[in-house]
């Protein structure tokens, strides 16, 4: 049987990505949606999300895509009607509220799953198993894309709580989290922002590793032309590069099989609502916090840059 879920927040990464998942999978049907500006064809539509929760007691699961700042209210609202909650990447504005949010789900008995699409991505899963039992000697992620193409119109990220280019830049470090058998943590950051802006438009981080590997971040939302979300690695037993934001992977010069482009990338969201179905049946809570604490570490260490005003 599948479970009924509310989709919570209709903008561009539910069109894109959350709906046509639900719709392909037989574990979930796609019961209702809740947004003051956009609906599903064929899906009943609320704009108040207390009033679905009323309305549809049979709706057991409920999606969040909104951006974080709001979410923890909708979140919390979720877990006290007695509903299992899935969080779109980041789960919330706060490591403490997040905190907040598992505590809240475990008395409840519901499951809570902080999703990272990322980690989903096709050759992330290899390249963790091919970096098992080798010893890092540099890590440097290059991030960089342009907002304007991916973001479009989203004045929230450039306020506070909306983490500006760590809104794609946390899904690096949802993968660098992954696949490292250390942890590792900042040592120092430097943020860019612009004048008119609260969040940064660019960053750079480098981490401490146990073992004394180089690790460092380049982040930035300014990049036109090519894109790139790559991750380079150099170990003792040789190389690899997941790039297109792990979609493929490349081992000491060799690509390794995966579909490309968009092909590989289908997948994360499928592969994310799998998991939130077996949490559910489980009735199990993940709530991985190790990208957010990374970035919430580079706020706290971060030098501030002022750059040039961000203009859409």
């Amino acid at each position: 049987m599948a479970f009924k879920i509310a989709l919570a927040g209709i903008g561009k990464i539910a069109r894109d990505q959350h709906v046509p998942a639900l719709m392909a999978s037989p574990d979930w049907e796609l019961a209702a949606t809740v947004s003051r500006r956009g609906s599903v064809d064929g899906v009943e539509a609320f704009e108040n999300f207390d009033a679905m929760l009323e309305a549809r007691p049979d709706i057991t699961v409920v999606s969040l895509c909104m951006p974080p700042v709001p979410r923890f209210d909708f979140a919390r609202a979720a877990i006290l009607a007695g509903r299992h909650v899935m969080l779109e990447k980041p789960p919330g504005a706060t490591l403490s509220e997040c905190h907040a949010l598992k505590a809240l789900a475990r008395r409840a008995g519901v499951s809570l799953y902080a999703t990272w699409h990322s980690r989903e991505a096709a050759m992330v899963a290899p390249a963790k198993a091919w970096l098992a039992g080798k010893t890092l000697k540099n890590l440097v992620v290059t991030w960089k894309e342009d907002v304007r193409k991916w973001h479009p119109g989203q004045t929230w990220i450039w306020q506070a709580g909306g983490l500006g280019v760590f809104d794609p830049g946390i899904n690096a470090l949802s993968i660098v989290t992954e696949i490292l058998q250390d942890p590792i943590h900042i040592s120092s950051s430097e943020l860019l922002i612009p004048e008119n802006c609260e969040t940064p438009i660019a960053a750079n981080l480098t981490f401490a590793h146990p073992q004394g590997a180089q690790v460092s971040a380049e982040f930035d939302f300014r990049k036109e032309g090519d894109q790139f979300w790559n991750i380079a690695i150099e170990t003792d037993q040789g190389s690899l590069v997941l790039s297109e934001g792990g979609a493929t992977l490349s081992i000491n010069g060799e690509m390794q099989n995966a579909a490309i482009g968009d092909t590989a990338l289908k997948g994360e969201y499928p592969r994310l609502y799998a998991n939130m179905a077996a949490l559910v049946r489980a009735r199990g809570i993940d709530m991985d916090l190790a990208p957010m604490a990374h970035v919430a570490d580079a706020f706290l260490l971060g030098k501030r840059v002022s750059v040039e005003p961000f203009v859409e």
